[in-house]
């Protein structure tokens, strides 16, 4: 029974996920407000009924997607840090940048940013997503100690670094993950003596 269960559940998921890159793709060929019902299952190789088991409209397939992959990318950066603990940032890491790793290992996603007809308020979501990152999950001191308005400083580094991830998706990925990280690892010891990862669960 559970593994009938299982595999059940497994399909399911399964064709949620054929239908969610199938909407990717048509974004990317066609423009979001364009697409209809039928050209997502007829791209994905389903027909209506299947569909309509799994959402009601385009619109909630929409929404899944964007909660999915923005959630995922709260979610990357905790990977190489222990809550509480402390990071100078001469010890940061390719490891420690696993949004970075996120970013680029769902890139088919993510490259939506560079369309004009695309997921309705994803390009607002997602530098409000990288925001939240900062200010809830982090807790940053200044190179020399230096005191700033921690606000604005948040904000700083925030909207800078989806800059420059804005810039590597809109050249195809140019240059190399690795690279890139070493890059922003520099450019964070500029301004940045540590951070100390809080989680989630951040009650400053």
């Amino acid at each position: 029974m559970n593994g009938n269960l299982e595999m059940s559940t497994q399909r399911r998921n399964r064709t949620k996920e054929h239908l969610r890159v199938s909407l990717i793709e048509l974004i990317k060929e066609k423009g979001y407000h364009s697409i209809t019902v039928r050209d997502i299952v007829d791209h994905a190789l389903y027909n209506r009924s299947t569909f309509y088991v799994h959402y009601q409209d385009k619109f909630e397939l929409t929404e899944e997607l964007m909660y999915i992959m923005l959630k995922g990318l709260e979610e990357s950066v905790g990977r190489a840090f222990i809550p509480g603990r402390t990071v100078s940032t001469t010890n940061l890491s390719i490891e420690s940048f696993s949004i970075i790793s996120y970013i680029y290992d769902n890139r088919y996603f993510f490259e939506l940013i560079k369309y004009d007809d695309t997921i309705p308020g994803l390009h607002n979501k997602f530098p409000n997503t990288i925001l939240n990152i900062y200010q809830k999950q982090f807790i940053f001191e200044t190179v020399n100690h230096i005191p700033v308005n921690m606000e604005y400083f948040e904000r700083y580094t925030a909207y800078g670094f989806y800059g420059l991830i804005m810039n590597w998706i809109h050249t195809g990925f140019k240059q190399e993950k690795e690279d890139f990280i070493n890059e922003v690892i520099a450019l964070a010891r500029t301004h940045m003596q540590s951070i100390k990862y809080v989680g989630h669960e951040n009650n400053r």
